[in-house]
């Protein structure tokens, strides 16, 4: 016996997700995502509004960058803070933006989130931190 799934097309997503709630969720955060890209191309471009400009340059700081208001390792609160703050400043920021030009920041921010990713920087990235680590870990064990 097959499930049965509503599959619903979504055109933020240009594929097809089940409604599941699993479905959903990823679709938000494809949203979430886009739409985060899309204000970090708004807060660069010159035709951007200055108030939008601002607003977006914040929101995408903020969405992007690894250090939050509330940290992470607090429990439930440290992960409310990117699930309320990220999407309040998302809806701000549309709000001061033209409807037409968000569109075409949207639009490209498909084009840059499905490019390839570099595995080589990632690499170098992930070798700088196991470098930071052994050498605290070699501090640490010289003061013992």
């Amino acid at each position: 016996m097959q499930a049965k799934f509503n599959v619903v097309e979504h055109t933020v997503c240009n594929y097809a997700l089940p409604m599941t709630l699993f479905g959903r969720i990823k679709g938000w955060a494809h949203m979430l995502r886009r739409d985060a890209t899309a204000l970090w191309l708004a807060a660069r471009s010159p035709e951007t509004p200055l108030g939008a400009k601002l607003v977006a340059a914040a929101v995408a700081a903020y969405a992007f960058s690894p250090i939050d208001l509330i940290p992470d390792f607090i429990p439930v609160l440290g992960m409310l803070d990117d699930l309320i703050l990220v999407p309040l400043g998302i809806e701000l920021a549309l709000r001061l933006m033209p409807a037409e030009l968000m569109a075409r920041f949207r639009a490209e921010a498909e084009v840059v989130d499905a490019q390839p990713r570099s595995l080589v920087v990632a690499g170098m990235i992930i070798l700088i931190w196991l470098a930071i680590i052994a050498w605290l870990g070699w501090e640490i064990l010289l003061y013992q």
